[in-house]
């Protein structure tokens, strides 16, 4: 049976606006990232702020990366609030070493579960509830900031109005391919966040680099409304309570994280299986965006591959040409800011990889989120 030529024709018009589609993103939400220029201030008012760190079983990573925050080279005052959440490792000890050298560092033991809060939004809470300033910055224990100028930086995000300053969490650079899929991962999902921030649209924070002002928790009730939720106690609360008036970006380099990456394709997959389950708590604005945007990512190479074949191979080309070369730059310019311009010699291969990525991960959208911490 003989399809009519028709019928290709019209994938190579679902094809043009996927394509379409595509364009329009990178144009008016991820150029915004791409050009984004440190808006100049008339004056820096550091201000006293208040470091939670939420610890479960990770002595390892407090003795690696509590220092980086213990040293900070920050003037104002500001305290360190490590909250030990039913560690049965050598945690107590360690942390009780360190309060021995830096007054500023406070422990909160907690010896028992929250009943119906699973997850690290109690002992957060308790850090939360505990802290002496108006101002927070939260991080976590197996991340350490990128420099002494951490804290710092993440201020200067702050001005008038401002009650939220997202920051960008990145993963420590070593050899590999794994390794590269995850850094790829980090920086396509915070071109995503930290561009429709700029664009008025802020959806989401990540709690390795976040920063609010108390009173924005309380307002909120703190976590009430996703206690039943085991993650989201950055993503989840950020959607809930960030508008196109309280909310800035950071991107200095110094005012980055780094965390230590999956070793293994499996704890990788698991970890960002556990992540996307919160996305279908999002609101609709933010749903309906961000899936429109993957949906369309999704199509390309299918619509592609068609209407090369059965269509006109240097048309189908064309059109897509157009938009890799408007990809090609906006990523670069935005992994240069990111500090991940290494990343953009493999941008054509991780193009394709973000196909096969969907694949994988769409499922995680309809699954129970898993109980434990995220």
């Amino acid at each position: 049976m003989m399809i009519p030529p028709i019928i290709w024709e019209i994938v190579f018009i679902a094809f043009c606006v996927v394509i379409a589609i595509q364009v329009f993103y990178y144009l008016f939400f991820f150029s915004r990232l791409a050009a984004y220029q440190v808006p100049l201030k008339q004056q820096n008012q550091e201000q006293p702020v208040s470091i939670i760190i939420c610890a479960r079983d990770e002595a390892d990573n407090i003795v690696k990366n509590l220092p980086g925050v213990l040293v900070q080279d920050y003037k104002t005052t500001h305290e360190i609030i490590l909250v030990n959440d039913n560690s049965v490792d050598e945690s107590k000890y360690i942390i009780d070493e360190f309060k021995k050298s830096f007054k500023n560092l406070n422990h909160i033991e907690l010896t028992q579960e929250a009943k119906m809060i699973p997850g690290k939004k109690f002992p957060l809470s308790m850090g939360i509830k505990s802290a002496k300033y108006e101002t927070l910055l939260l991080t976590d224990a197996d991340c350490v900031p990128a420099s002494e100028l951490w804290i710092q930086k993440m201020q200067d995000g702050y001005d008038a109005g401002t009650e939220i300053v997202l920051g960008y969490g990145a993963y420590h650079k070593k050899s590999g391919l794994l390794n590269k899929l995850i850094r790829f991962e980090t920086f396509h999902t915070a071109l995503q966040y930290l561009s429709y921030a700029l664009a008025g649209l802020p959806y989401m924070g990540i709690g390795r680099n976040l920063s609010y002002k108390r009173e924005v928790f309380i307002k909120n009730k703190g976590f009430s409304s996703i206690n039943h939720v085991p993650s989201g106690d950055d993503d989840l609360f950020i959607n809930q309570v960030a508008t196109k008036q309280n909310t800035s970006i950071v991107i200095d380099a110094d005012a980055h994280t780094l965390s230590e990456p999956k070793q293994s394709w499996k704890a990788w997959m698991q970890q960002k299986f556990r992540h996307y389950t919160t996305s279908k708590y999002y609101k609709g604005k933010h749903k309906f965006l961000l899936g429109l945007y993957s949906c369309s990512f999704f199509f390309i190479y299918p619509l592609l591959a068609v209407s090369i074949i059965f269509y006109c191979w240097w048309l189908a080309l064309a059109v897509f040409g157009l938009r890799l070369l408007i990809q090609a730059i906006i990523w670069f310019f935005s992994m240069k800011k990111l500090n991940e311009k290494d990343l953009w010699p493999w941008f054509l291969f991780l193009d394709i990889w973000m196909f096969i990525y969907y694949l994988i991960f769409v499922p995680a959208l309809w699954k129970k989120p898993q109980k434990g911490w995220s």
